[in-house]
């Protein structure tokens, strides 16, 4: 059997992230990933990388925390004994509040676990791919509020928001190394959260999408497979979204008027 390549995907108990972990490894590709506090989760998905016939580390981590990062980096390299040819980072949290009431801690949990664990994971992965001469792929995941911002969601849209210059700062610095870096904009994705945080979460956003459907996991899970591809040797430093044209969609007021009628 060929060796497999190894991806680091944070946040890989759930929602999209278990999607890109078990998307990856049924490719071939040996996961290690983090999870937050989801313990249940993250059994489900060991468990299923462990019936895709991987090799497989699935840790708690606080992705905002260096040291946490360090010792799960640390962990991999003792398992796998190689650096990962791709790190997604993939974890992160919201608060919903107006920006007139929204807590000084909520500000500081968002931002440290979103943007903070994207700096850190990008880092720290970096590092060790430049140490091991490995030509990787990072892939950040950022969000439909790249593009328009969301409201009451002002630390996670601030959130989002630095993850993509970050991606492209990073991309500028680490290209000479062989190593690319992009952002992968999901739009509205139908997972466990949101449909409990919506009943007609899926029917409302397939109305607002052009393409006339909500977003899966598997839709982001494709592209991040294919970035980490040798197909995608020359893109670095992008964002790409995967809304369904959602967010590309504008507020046009004629959309049910013949042109006669726009005068």
């Amino acid at each position: 059997m060929p060796d497999r390549r190894l991806a680091v995907v944070t946040g890989g108990s759930s929602g999209i992230g278990k999607e890109i972990c078990l998307h990856l490894a049924r490719a071939g590709w040996n996961i290690a990933a983090t999870y937050g506090g989801n313990h249940e989760g993250a059994r489900e998905t060991a468990s299923q990388l462990d019936e895709a016939g991987v090799d497989s580390h699935v840790s708690a981590c606080d992705v905002g925390v260096g040291a946490d990062l360090d010792t799960f980096f640390s962990e991999v390299r003792e398992k796998f004994g190689r650096a990962p040819e791709l790190m997604v980072n993939n974890a992160g949290t919201q608060r919903w509040s107006p920006l007139l009431e929204l807590s000084e801690e909520d500000w500081d949990t968002v931002i440290r676990t979103n943007l903070k664990g994207t700096f850190l994971g990008t880092q720290k992965a970096a590092q060790q791919m430049v140490d091991a001469g490995v030509r990787g792929s990072i892939v950040n995941i950022g969000s439909g509020c790249n593009k328009v911002p969301f409201p009451e969601l002002v630390s996670y849209t601030a959130s989002k928001g630095g993850i993509e210059l970050l991606t492209r700062s990073s991309a500028i610095e680490l290209g000479r190394f062989g190593i690319r870096v992009n952002c992968v904009a999901p739009g509205a994705i139908e997972i466990e959260r949101t449909k409990l945080e919506s009943p007609g979460y899926a029917a409302t956003w397939a109305g607002l999408a052009p393409m006339g459907r909500v977003g899966t996991p598997s839709d982001v899970a494709h592209l991040v497979e294919f970035l980490a591809s040798s197909k995608a040797d020359y893109i670095t430093a992008q964002t790409i979204w995967v809304d369904g044209g959602a967010f590309s969609l504008p507020n046009w007021p004629y959309e049910n008027e013949s042109a006669g009628d726009r005068s």
